[in-house]
């Protein structure tokens, strides 16, 4: 897998060998930094990472920081290897090896804030749905936070949240994604 744009446009990173995961594809990932626009700056969480594909392109174009979760081992270890083949400084970076639906409240227990939250669980397992939810009911987004989902076509979000509103969503064959974003707070709200 090769990464688009940014600094380390072009450079190849490695899947996790062993391990039944389903890498979101090149013109899809393409297509969300294009709506994303400039990410300079900002700080990245992706869950159900995998290889880091999504946490290093947004790296690779001048995010802050990303935090990896997965609760595999071997996507874990093959992070850890792409981000130091990359050459990527230390503290840009953090890896977690944690299950998704409950690393919200270590990280809400850690004053940590998000500006951009990409997740691409397993289709069929509901587990897009229960993982908004589990954002929503955790203090771990910024002011203009954006959610990311990359989901089956048939699977179901929710649009019943207390700190995410539906923004919009793109459809590539059976791939969607779905795009929430933080409600303003105040009066205007």
């Amino acid at each position: 897998m090769r990464i688009i744009g940014g600094e380390y446009k072009s450079r190849l990173i490695a899947m996790p060998k062993g391990v039944d995961i389903r890498p979101t594809q090149d013109k899809v990932r393409e297509a969300i930094f294009n709506i994303l626009g400039d990410v300079s700056g900002k700080r990245v969480l992706e869950l159900y990472a995998g290889s880091g594909a999504f946490g290093i392109e947004a790296i690779s174009r001048g995010a802050r920081s990303a935090t990896f979760v997965d609760n595999n081992f071997r996507c874990t270890e093959t992070i850890r290897s792409n981000v130091k083949s990359l050459k990527i400084p230390d503290g840009s970076y953090e890896i977690i090896k944690a299950n998704a639906l409950s690393v919200c409240a270590r990280l809400e227990k850690q004053e940590e804030r998000f500006d951009l939250i990409f997740m691409d669980p397993p289709y069929h397992k509901g587990l897009a749905k229960k993982c908004l939810i589990s954002i929503d009911n955790y203090d771990i987004l910024s002011q203009y936070s954006l959610v990311i989902i990359e989901h089956f076509r048939k699977d179901t979000l929710t649009l019943d949240l207390k700190s995410l509103v539906y923004d919009n969503e793109r459809r590539y064959g059976d791939t969607v994604i779905s795009i929430y974003r933080k409600k303003m707070e105040g009066p205007s709200a």
